[in-house]
């Protein structure tokens, strides 16, 4: 009788079938993305393909695990503490709303929470692109109080995207000066620039700036195109995921690897 079952898990951003004893140990996985079924125990593979049957939908390859490759175990001896890939978007505002939430009647809308709002909404579409072989590393702490919203890393490069609340704005762009409605304009791309410079630093790869504007009403460029830096509606981020060719899945998983390690970044 086989008295294996199956649960579903997310790992490492890949969805995955575990088959576990009744004792609640994993003799094997199957990943739904690669099509392979991994054994930890090759005498259970006839029970282990007879309990993954009703879950399969073509044909798969079967043996051991394979060899973690350095990136893998550089993750594995990374300490909890320095790995910045749990963090959420918006972590640190996250933080400082809970530490102080502001009084709770206010004449004007808190703009801590509506960077908030920007970064969530951003977050959750570059966290989309994971399982097409792309990564995203949110609220990256610098060196001097600064972040990095979020890091895209790919097939198609790297890039740091810094992101702004524009909802229902109009929003001009004469760079390095941006507009948001009626407000005064500030020099954003400056930052947005420096943000990505100091990501290529650390990583010692081209890191490519992107500004990133959450509902605009809006964008108007006043001049020649931003050098260097692209300006998108959150909409049209995952624009950033089509062109490949860049990086290859070795070198994807090994900045991926350097970039959740917050040591990295406490060399700036």
């Amino acid at each position: 009788m086989n008295r294996l079952r199956v649960r579903p898990a997310r790992r490492h951003g890949r969805d995955r079938l575990y088959v576990c004893l009744p004792d609640g140990r994993d003799i094997a996985w199957y990943d739904r993305e690669t099509g392979r079924v991994n054994l930890l125990s090759d005498h259970r593979e006839a029970d282990v393909l007879a309990a993954l049957a009703p879950f399969l939908t073509g044909p798969v390859t079967v043996g051991p695990p394979p060899v973690p490759t350095p990136a893998e175990l550089a993750r594995l001896a990374l300490h909890p503490d320095d790995d910045l890939a749990p963090n959420r978007p918006g972590e640190a505002l996250l933080v400082a709303l809970d530490r102080d939430p502001g009084p709770a009647r206010r004449l004007r809308p808190d703009p801590r929470r509506r960077a908030l709002t920007a970064e969530q909404t951003v977050g959750e579409t570059l966290d989309r692109l994971d399982g097409a072989g792309w990564h995203t590393l949110h609220s990256i702490p610098l060196p001097g109080g600064d972040r990095v919203h979020h890091l895209l890393i790919g097939p198609g490069g790297l890039f740091a995207v810094h992101t702004l609340y524009a909802r229902k704005a109009r929003v001009r762009v004469a760079d390095p000066l941006v507009t948001l409605g009626r407000h005064e304009p500030r020099p954003l791309l400056r930052r947005v620039r420096a943000d990505a410079d100091r990501a290529s630093y650390a990583l010692t790869a081209e890191v490519r700036p992107v500004l990133a504007l959450v509902a605009p009403a809006g964008i108007a460029l006043t001049g020649p195109p931003p050098r260097d830096l692209r300006v998108l509606p959150d909409t049209d981020l995952p624009q950033l995921a089509r062109p490949g060719g860049v990086l290859k899945p070795a070198d994807v998983a090994a900045l991926h690897a350097m970039a959740r390690d917050r040591n990295t970044w406490d060399q700036l």
